[in-house]
């Protein structure tokens, strides 16, 4: 697994995955537009923890992490596409749109027979994107405490060993992996993240992941 990890966003995802990463004895630098705005969590983070601008946490991270805002993750992936070439790039994002949700229900920028990973795989297609993290909140993405034994995230990718290289991570942080295949499979895999928002906004409750049962 790889010992420098670059985590792009300054949000809760980013933070969370950052300091689970660091957890695990990682060494990691997070990125943003100010990365002044970073300092105090670098201060509290420890000796391993690093900021910088984006260009400066892709370059620095053997893996890397997409933790932004899914309306900004077109702009943040050309812009350091180059420097992405041949990496892993752990894919969190979704493409939520601005709107209120109605009914519980969020909307999405993308239509059913289009994802935002495929968009940010175009617009770097030398980098290795894997989907993962995108269908559960950010509590329960470190090692989650759950009944019935470790929940399922849903991977997906064009490189086969990309996905097996963030299946290792999802195992050390806690999940069983499924992987469902190329990078089409996004096309379903985000719009599970609607499915879960809707008891949190319907009835405030957060804290619940997928869990695939295989019966035979």
């Amino acid at each position: 697994m790889a010992s420098k990890v670059g985590v792009l966003g300054s949000g809760e995802v980013g933070q969370t995955l950052a300091d689970g990463f660091l957890r695990h004895g990682h060494e990691v630098m997070r990125g943003s537009r100010d990365p002044a705005k970073l300092e105090e969590w670098r201060r509290q983070a420890g000796p391993k923890a690093a900021t910088g601008t984006f260009a400066d946490t892709v370059r620095y991270g053997q893996v890397v992490v997409l933790s932004v805002k899914g309306g900004a993750a077109e702009e943040v992936v050309r812009g350091v596409a180059d420097d992405l070439a041949g990496k892993t790039v752990i894919d969190t994002t979704n493409p939520i749109s601005g709107e209120p949700p109605v009914n519980g229900v969020l909307k999405f920028f993308t239509g059913p027979n289009d994802s935002l990973l495929e968009r940010l795989q175009r617009l770097a297609p030398k980098a290795r994107f894997v989907k993962a993290f995108s269908c559960v909140g950010a509590s329960l993405m470190v090692n989650p405490e759950v009944p019935g034994g470790p929940p399922t995230m849903f991977i997906c990718g064009n490189d086969a060993a990309a996905r097996a290289e963030v299946g290792a991570i999802l195992t050390t942080f806690g999940w069983e992996t499924e992987e469902l295949g190329a990078a089409e499979a996004a096309r379903a895999i985000e719009p599970l993240a609607i499915l879960w928002c809707i008891p949190g906004f319907l009835r405030n409750d957060w804290a619940h992941a997928y869990k695939v049962l295989v019966v035979r």
